[in-house]
């Protein structure tokens, strides 16, 4: 996917997230960055119109939940939204208008220019009268870039192209080949994941994309196999499971600060400013992004591995931004 267009997706997904009223296409085009045309000429409307319906698959692929229907009775014209209900993400504790603003976009964006688009997409969208979520705005920095596999594996998943690639699990010291018909690329609890058929296990699988090592090549031509109706998010919820929490932390938070983080814990004691919280999680490298996410507000006390990760990992936001 060229960074142009996964520009254009991100700052769609922010609109639709920003207000629980349905978009018409019109107010999109003048709304959303690289959809900007003159809709009285018809070869441009034409190219939006073709643009605008590649976007919406490419995000329903994904398992972006949009919806389509109208605000009011009078209303003529069918519209677009992001239903919060299910784009919510529980399993990483995020409050609802955290979910909105780091939500898919957070996850995709890789430099400061899509911020500065994404706040001028939602002016706009205040100027034309459209009520907007006063949270929507929040975070909207650069914080991370996707995977390196994501690029290739989503375009062969729409080429239905076979590819191959190196893969790593925990119990291995050495990454193993596979061959992979990929269906698509999802989101789960943070992580990506390519779900397809493994042509040497003849089974379904799918495979984090964090694990993955080196190039994905792809091998063979496009439209090679037919992509099932499958539930992509749901195989993936089956095969990785609950995630064991066997790690225990203590957290200080500032008072009135961090809710998601107050919701996780499973006691808390007064302390100086704020509250002391004991927390269980799992990975650590995943927790101490997410603890980062929270900046001053939270600051881990125990473990010392917790609490250098998280150091690590707002040391790279540092350095990210200087960049």
């Amino acid at each position: 996917m060229s960074r142009s267009r996964t520009e254009r997706l991100v700052n769609l997904v922010i609109c639709l997230l920003s207000t629980r009223r349905f978009l018409t296409a019109a107010q999109i085009a003048a709304t959303v960055p690289g959809y900007e045309h003159d809709p009285r000429d018809a070869r441009q409307h034409e190219a939006f119109q073709r643009k605008f319906e590649r976007d919406k698959a490419e995000l329903r692929d994904l398992g972006v939940p949009l919806e389509t229907g109208t605000t009011s009775v009078f209303d003529t014209e069918q519209g677009y939204r992001i239903a919060h209900r299910e784009y919510a993400l529980p399993e990483v504790r995020l409050e609802p208008d955290e979910a909105a603003a780091v939500g898919i976009a957070a996850r995709l964006w890789q430099h400061a220019g899509l911020a500065a688009a994404a706040s001028s997409g939602l002016a706009k969208l205040r100027a034309a009268g459209i009520d907007v979520d006063p949270a929507a705005t929040v975070g909207l920095e650069p914080l991370v870039t996707v995977d390196p596999a994501f690029g290739p594996l989503t375009a062969a998943a729409r080429a239905r192209q076979a590819v191959t690639f190196a893969h790593r699990v925990p119990s291995g010291d050495a990454p193993t080949r596979r061959r992979l018909q990929p269906w698509g690329v999802v989101c789960w609890r943070g992580r990506w994941y390519v779900v397809g058929h493994d042509l040497d296990r003849e089974a379904t699988r799918c495979f984090r994309l964090s694990r993955i090592v080196g190039p994905v090549r792809p091998t063979g031509g496009p439209a090679a196999f037919p992509r099932p109706e499958v539930d992509l998010l749901s195989h993936v919820r089956r095969w990785s499971g609950a995630p064991e929490r066997s790690g225990q932390a203590r957290v200080w938070a500032r008072a009135g600060r961090a809710a998601g983080v107050r919701r996780w814990a499973a006691a808390s004691a007064p302390g100086t400013e704020g509250d002391v919280l004991e927390l269980r999680y799992g990975d650590v490298d995943s927790f101490a992004g997410y603890l980062a996410g929270f900046g001053a507000d939270v600051r881990v006390l125990e473990p010392p591995e917790l609490r250098e990760a998280v150091i690590g990992r707002l040391k790279e936001i540092v350095a990210e931004g200087a960049a």
